[in-house]
C-alpha cells in the first residue's frame, strides 16, 4: 500500500525536467559576450587609461612649470633640464646683494 506523494494538482515537485535545448533561430541576433570587470571591458579600460594618462601628463607639466619659481624646484629640477636649464639660473647682481 505505498501511496505516491504528489504536489499540487498531482505534479511531483522533485521530478527532473527533460533536457531540452533552447531553440535559437538562424535569423535572430548572435549575441557575443565580452569579458569585463565591473562592467568595464578591456577596450574601455584602454581608452580610459590613455585619457587618464594624457590628463595626468598635462597636469604634471602644468604643476612643474607652476612651481618653477620656487627655489628648490628651480635649482633641483628645472636647472637640470638640458635645453631650458640656463633660463632658470637666477644670478643676483652684486649691486643688489645687501651683504
Amino acid at each position: 500500500m505505498s501511496q505516491e506523494v504528489t504536489g499540487h494538482h498531482g505534479i511531483k515537485p522533485w521530478s527532473v525536467r527533460s533536457n531540452y535545448q533552447t531553440y535559437r533561430s538562424p535569423y535572430g541576433p548572435n549575441y557575443k559576450t565580452v569579458p569585463h570587470f565591473h562592467g568595464i571591458s578591456v577596450g574601455q579600460a584602454i581608452r580610459f587609461g590613455t585619457t587618464a594618462g594624457a590628463f595626468a601628463g598635462v597636469a604634471g607639466f602644468f604643476a612643474l612649470f607652476f612651481f618653477a619659481e620656487v627655489p628648490r624646484v628651480r635649482i633641483d629640477i628645472m636647472q637640470k633640464v638640458p635645453i631650458l636649464g640656463n633660463y632658470f639660473v637666477k644670478e643676483i647682481p652684486p649691486e643688489d646683494n645687501p651683504f
